[in-house]
């Protein structure tokens, strides 16, 4: 696409927006303005290439789809079955998987999708299949409290929060708690880093249905040949959830042990992230739980969003190109070079570095929260996530760290002495911030100090660090 056909084809839908709701298109413009002059490191955000963005917007966007492709309960729908077929393509041959299903809407309905199918295939219940066939309407009071008896309290074993993990590994505020009797294994309290040997152990202890792997701030690999054989070990279904990595993947960063695909019963991910995609979900799967994924819609989700996968189509096939994996190395680089910035300031960093895509900051070295961290950050130009770290004494809202990672800034064009520039910055941010007090002039979790020249200093930094490296250049709103 030339460069005055993305102007024209994002100037144009502004100016159609407009017509109708120009607040609309005032917010659409802002955020585009706001995330150029924004440090981003948010660890799961990213940049979506044009011709993605643009595949959304359309008429498959007005389709409903239910079911699959060839089988949908809606006429009219072979125009959704070329692009869904296209984004499984491409998904299979990206990930060497034996089948995709690119549904999903997001990663938690990812998740969901594969605790269903584990739990069919693994679990017996005529309720379930009746359910499955679309015949909710004929099950029975007896046939509910036998579905309800027969799925729950199934067993899941994933990382902990603190450690890494991510909410809808089986933690109560999610779904997954409620569906599953969850444990946690957690991380090796000196390094930071998973120690298989506990895993086998808890595995062998709770024997679960379903062993979870993958995380959302965990800064290493993870070495998905040991964890199948743990799960295999105790006749669990191995589950890896790669939506924050699934990039380095497809990039062939990680490889061999660090690949999840060839190693999990099943694989579940975002489609942006790393992925550089639409928001979206996906689930990889061999034969044998095919159909039971294939049966998310209507089990567990809602009609397909055709529009949506459209735009994973496109990004699928961009990440085909020989320059993704360059750019999936260099994010790896970055981070490396971020977290070695970082240290040599005096930052603490969980595990000490990092192997991925993202870095760990314990900020309590600073004398911090999280959420003083990231606000102050926030203040200054640069846009992070608190986040917890391991054992957290100060918990899952203020938490004691800030998580940062390197995709967007990469996608922009940074690279080494960039990243280095960051530490800078980010070190020079948090060093100049102090606790506040509450109104009783108790210590405050939340409230801080920073001098306003000072983040006023580091936004104008930070927006001459990214200058040279302009997001969507080929875009002009006028």
């Amino acid at each position: 696409m030339s460069r005055n056909a993305e102007s024209t084809a994002f100037r144009s839908a502004l100016e159609v927006v407009r017509g109708v709701e120009p607040r609309v298109a005032d917010a659409i413009a802002a955020e585009l303005a706001d995330q150029r002059e924004s440090l981003k490191l948010i660890a799961s955000e990213n940049y979506a290439s044009p011709a993605t963005l643009l595949a959304m917007g359309n008429w498959f966007s007005d389709k409903y789809a239910e079911g699959t492709v060839g089988r949908r309960f809606y006429a009219g729908c072979q125009n959704v079955d070329t692009v869904e077929a296209l984004a499984a393509e491409h998904a299979r041959e990206l990930f060497g998987a034996s089948h995709a299903y690119v549904q999903p809407h997001s990663g938690i309905d990812a998740n969901l999708v594969a605790f269903w199918a584990v739990l069919a295939d693994r679990v017996e219940s005529p309720a379930l299949r009746r359910a499955q066939a679309r015949q909710v309407n004929d099950l029975t009071e007896a046939d509910w409290f036998a579905l309800r008896r027969e799925l729950g309290n199934q067993r899941m074993l994933g990382m902990s929060l603190d450690a890494g993990g991510h909410l809808t590994h089986g933690f109560r505020p999610n779904i997954s708690g409620k569906m599953f009797d969850q444990r946690s294994y957690g991380t090796d309290p000196a390094t930071g880093l998973i120690d298989y040997d506990r895993v086998a152990e808890a595995a062998r202890e709770f024997k679960p249905l379903i062993l979870v792997a993958g995380y959302s701030a965990y800064p290493r690999k993870v070495n998905f040949r040991i964890m199948r054989e743990i799960a295999d070990s105790v006749g669990a279904t191995f589950m890896v959830d790669m939506a924050h990595f699934a990039g380095l993947v497809a990039g062939k960063v990680f490889t061999g042990d660090f690949d999840p695909v060839p190693h999990a019963h099943i694989v579940t991910t975002t489609t942006h992230k790393s992925l550089r995609g639409p928001r979206g979900g996906m689930v990889l799967c061999g034969p044998e739980l095919a159909d039971q994924v294939d049966r998310g819609c209507p089990m567990v989700l809602g009609g397909p969003l055709p529009h949506v996968m459209a735009a994973k189509a496109v990004a699928l096939a961009e990440a085909r190109r020989p320059d993704f994996a360059d750019y999936a190395q260099r994010i790896v680089d970055n981070a490396q070079a971020l977290a070695d910035g970082l240290l040599r300031r005096g930052a603490t960093l969980v595990t000490g570095g990092t192997d991925n895509h993202l870095v760990l900051i314990d900020v309590s070295g600073y004398g911090l929260t999280g959420r003083q961290a990231e606000q102050a950050l926030l203040d200054s130009g640069i846009v992070t996530n608190r986040n917890s770290v391991p054992q957290d004494p100060n918990g899952a809202w203020y938490t004691s760290g800030i998580r940062i990672g390197t995709p967007a800034l990469t996608t922009r064009g940074l690279g080494a002495a960039e990243m280095d520039a960051t530490a800078e910055l980010i070190h020079t941010v948090l060093s100049q911030t102090t606790p506040g007090t509450g109104p009783d002039g108790a210590p405050s979790k939340a409230k801080y100090v920073l001098d306003p020249a000072v983040a006023e200093s580091v936004g104008k930094q930070a927006a001459d660090l990214l200058t040279p490296f302009p997001l969507y250049p080929a875009v002009d709103l006028g």
